[in-house]
């Protein structure tokens, strides 16, 4: 990335010490000049320069449609820019009026009781959302103390108090907000001390922390821990003093390494939320990673902070009004280590394996919540991706499995069992039940019978005391992790019907030995074996199963609401008939 904004160390210095006045706990105390990271602060500078005109472009068009953290978010953009000395934007009073415009809508747009509607209606979790970015703003314009934008200061001021009464007396719908909602209090706390927000704080904590032993939060999201959990707990311990909230950072900063890919992606196959069907980065963690390895001395931490910035993806600049506000955060980081290492590391929370050799990793994944709560919801794990591999930039996304079986859909596996070393168990057994004539002390003159739940659909039947007789699918897969790939032995035992593996690959490489079909990117490996390449980088899959149809049903709970679960990329199909056995060979 080309650098146009280099600084110095003293004058990164004479920056972040012109922002020190406003409260702050007793040990957040900015660097001395000659240990101020200025490299850091010249990649952070760079990215917010160019944020501003992308900002002051469609700042407008926000005025009259967007959401109050897209405003909020903007504001901040702009203060942060308008503030820094090393800006090219430091005190140009092109961006006072579009600040005073985007304050006045967050006046306009706030209810009665200190709420927003933001997607949901009076929300104060997403009200803390926008709340965080204003007690930011709030606060650098106030150490800023220009003329120019004390009118904002007083607007923003009587914003964060209305909220504050919002706030303390709102609910959640999700366990990430709850600390984003205790974050956003304790900023406000901190700069205009109430008791009553503590107190507030304090119910919520008491609840206890979602993380497990694994070092995930209950939803198991990378985009929750990173841009909610990890910096709502990181905002709580610093601006209340509470050091002991870092410890569950800590922790999912630790799992987060062992999810970490060699180009800076993390794994979300596991996750309960949104991203299990996405990628994720890791440059959304770049100042928790920072502010850990300050405070610990740790390397591993800082290597991962010198790789995203090396990267030089993502909203960096968005960073830029977190270190004006704590200038601790500017210092130099300790000597880098690698923050990952080869071997194998078992997620047993999330039934989770991963499996790193230099540049090649595999994820064996068993821990879908399916087979316990047979529902397609959000907040639920559902993917039914159990096998992934890469082999530099040749990456295999998604080995899935699906049965022709009374579009039950595909393979989910009930957990994942260790055989031993470098050997998993995935299982699943499928019981469709055919319903018998209810016994006769259940039978209703009126043929009213309750409205039930058979497992795939709804009828009025009464299901549950209709004894049955059931057909069966069982389905074992046998992993077998190698440094260089998987080997996949898979058994069905039960019920004669056609099944097909599917295996999705990242776009961009070239196939070679499988047979087109008439859909673009699909692919049929008959024989033989198949490559894909991309550049010097081949992952070879196969044998090939024979010219059986291809059929991946996501099942009637999908098709029925017009759904799909359709893995993305180039896609290469296996195929074959029940019972009986067949084994894949992935290698890289």
């Amino acid at each position: 990335m080309e650098r146009r904004h280099v600084l110095i160390g003293a004058a990164a210095g004479a920056a972040v010490g012109a922002l020190t006045s406003l409260p702050r706990p007793a040990h957040a105390t900015p660097p001395p000049p000659d240990q101020v990271d200025s490299a850091f602060l010249a990649v952070l500078t760079e990215h917010s320069n160019d944020q501003v005109p992308q900002e002051l472009s469609r700042y407008a068009s926000q005025l009259a449609t967007g959401s109050p953290r897209g405003l909020a978010r903007t504001l901040r953009r702009l203060a942060a820019a308008y503030v820094w000395p090393d800006s090219q934007y430091h005190h140009d009073r092109s961006l006072v009026t579009p600040m005073r415009d985007l304050t006045q809508a967050l006046v306009d747009r706030q209810h009665s009781d200190g709420t927003y509607d933001i997607g949901n209606l009076h929300s104060p979790p997403d009200t803390s959302f926008a709340m965080q970015d204003i007690t930011q703003i709030w606060s650098i314009l106030t150490e800023d103390a220009q003329a120019q934008t004390r009118a904002i200061r007083l607007q923003l001021q009587k914003v964060m108090r209305l909220a504050s009464s919002g706030l303390r007396a709102g609910g959640v719908h999700t366990p990430n907000h709850r600390w984003e909602l205790c974050a956003a209090m304790a900023r406000i706390h901190q700069l205009f001390p109430d008791p009553k927000l503590v107190d507030r704080i304090d119910q919520w904590l008491a609840e206890g922390i979602d993380i497990d032993s694994d070092g995930m939060y209950s939803e198991r999201s990378s985009t929750y821990a990173s841009e909610v959990s990890n910096i709502s707990l990181l905002a709580m311990a610093w601006a209340l003093d509470r050091p002991e909230l870092r410890e569950p950072v800590r922790a999912n900063l630790e799992a987060t390494f062992t999810l970490l890919e060699p180009n800076g992606e993390v794994e979300t196959v596991h996750s309960r939320r949104q991203d299990q069907k996405g990628l994720r980065d890791l440059w959304w963690y770049l100042l928790q990673l920072r502010e850990i390895a300050l405070l610990d001395g740790d390397g591993r931490h800082a290597q991962a902070v010198a790789d995203i910035l090396d990267r030089g993806t993502g909203e960096l600049g968005d960073f830029l009004p977190d270190v004006i506000q704590r200038p601790e955060l500017t210092a130099e980081l300790p000597a880098p280590t690698s923050p990952v290492s080869d071997g194998t590391v078992h997620l047993p929370g999330s039934d989770l394996i991963r499996h790193r050799f230099g540049t090649r990793t595999s994820s064996v994944f068993g821990g879908t919540d399916y087979p316990q709560i047979p529902v397609i919801a959000s907040g639920l794990s559902t993917n039914p991706t159990f096998a992934k591999f890469r082999s530099g930039a040749a990456i295999l996304d998604s080995v899935r499995l699906s049965p022709r079986f009374f579009s039950t859909g595909h393979f989910r596996s009930d957990g994942l069992e260790v055989l031993g070393e470098s050997r998993y168990r995935l299982f699943s057994e499928l019981k469709v039940p055919y319903h018998l004539p209810l016994p006769a002390e259940h039978r209703r003159e009126d043929a009213d019978y309750a409205l039930t739940d058979e497992g795939r659909f709804w009828a009025k039947m009464d299901f549950g005391h209709r004894p049955k007789h059931t057909v069966d699918l069982a389905t074992e897969i046998i992993v077998t992790v190698a440094d260089d790939g998987l080997d996949l032995d898979i058994d069905f035992a039960g019920a004669a019907t056609t099944w097909t593996l599917e295996l999705a690959f990242r776009p961009g490489g070239t196939l070679s030995g499988v047979e087109a079909t008439d859909n673009d990117d699909e692919f049929h490996l008959v024989e033989g074996t198949g490559t894909y390449t991309v550049g010097d980088d081949v992952i070879e899959f196969g044998p090939g199963t024979g010219s059986g149809s291809i059929s991946m049903d996501p099942g009637e709970r999908y098709t029925y609401l017009g759904g799909h679960v359709d893995a993305a990329g180039t896609k290469v199909y296996l195929t074959g008939a029940t019972p009986g056995q067949f084994t894949v060979t992935i290698r890289g």
